[in-house]
């Protein structure tokens, strides 16, 4: 795992020569994995240090708290796909009143400062930073050049004909467009829960649920998913999953996920897991009775062993 800062002003790094992308990284979909991986590859070139400076929480949550952005990666998540990606060290700067103060200039001292083994910093061509976002990727490499500091301006990703943004997966996220935030991102959409006691309704009418109480910033579409499961163990288990409310059954106010596996499988109660979405089959639905529901439940299933045995499974 890298070394992990709470803030700039609290970075001890040995003096080689430290290689710094910096961002919000919501979701570290591909264009940030881009921006991220160039920090990496320039500093393995030179035996120096790749580093991430990122923050906590979103700047939207100070300028508009009444509504703030949805993130797709939890601060806990986000940290451990850093920590993945063979960094040697993240910096989590917390976004307060007094930090969203910085100017421009103060920001880029503040980077010299804390960082006096800094060479170079990588960010997206839409990087804004310092009081009221006034400084700008023309700024920065600017000052960068007057401190003699290199500046790298990695272009967008596409896909389809149109940049992979934060903003594009996080609409196809509440739209179901599952297989296309999976492309995206560069990995499936995947969620960490451990296993809570249920009403053990599933196994009166056949299918037993392992039951996650999950409630993300940004929560995908209420609906049916086929799913890959993956235990604690290494296991890896197909699986079909309701992501939503439970109207049929009992209506609640906190949302559920669900999973079912297609297969039979050692896990119970207080195990961990990890669900990856990966394809959306339909949306919540309230049905007029458990049998009603039972029957629906076994076209849902039907229709995830198709979907698993099709070429497009990726599994």
């Amino acid at each position: 795992m890298p070394l992990q800062f709470d803030g700039l002003e609290m970075a001890n790094l040995p003096a080689r020569p430290v290689h710094l992308a910096i961002g919000m990284f919501d979701g570290l979909h591909l264009g940030h994995r881009a921006v991220i991986g160039a920090a990496i590859d320039a500093a393995r070139n030179i035996d120096g240090l790749a580093g991430v400076l990122t923050f906590w929480p979103h700047p939207s949550v100070l300028f508009r708290p009444d509504a703030p952005t949805r993130l797709i990666l939890s601060r806990e998540a986000k940290t451990r796909q850093l920590g993945s990606l063979g960094l040697d060290f993240l910096i989590e700067q917390r976004f307060t009143p007094d930090f969203a103060r910085t100017t421009a200039a103060e920001f880029i001292e503040l980077l010299r400062r804390s960082l006096p083994s800094l060479a170079a910093v990588y960010v997206g061509e839409n990087f804004r930073f310092g009081r009221g976002r006034e400084g700008n990727v023309a700024t920065l490499v600017t000052e960068g050049h007057r401190i003699g500091l290199t500046v790298c301006v990695a272009p967008p990703v596409h896909h389809d004909g149109a940049p992979i943004s934060s903003s594009r997966i996080r609409t196809l996220l509440e739209e179901g467009a599952i297989e296309d935030v999976n492309v995206l991102l560069g990995r499936a959409y995947a969620v960490d829960g451990v296993v809570q006691p249920g009403r053990k309704l599933g196994r009166t009418i056949g299918f037993p649920t392992l039951n996650v109480a999950w409630e993300p910033d940004l929560k995908p579409r209420y609906g049916v998913y086929a799913v890959m499961v993956n235990s604690a163990n290494g296991e890896a288990l197909r699986g079909v999953a309701n992501y939503g409310l439970r109207p049929t059954v009992a209506q609640t106010t906190r949302p559920l996920l669900e999973v079912h596996l297609l297969a039979p499988a050692a896990l119970t109660e207080g195990d961990e897991i990890n669900v990856h979405l990966l394809h959306f089959l339909r949306p919540e639905l309230k049905f007029g009775g458990l049998e009603e529901l039972r029957a629906q439940i076994e076209r849902d299933r039907e229709r995830a062993l198709k979907f698993f045995a099709g070429p497009s499974s990726g599994v």
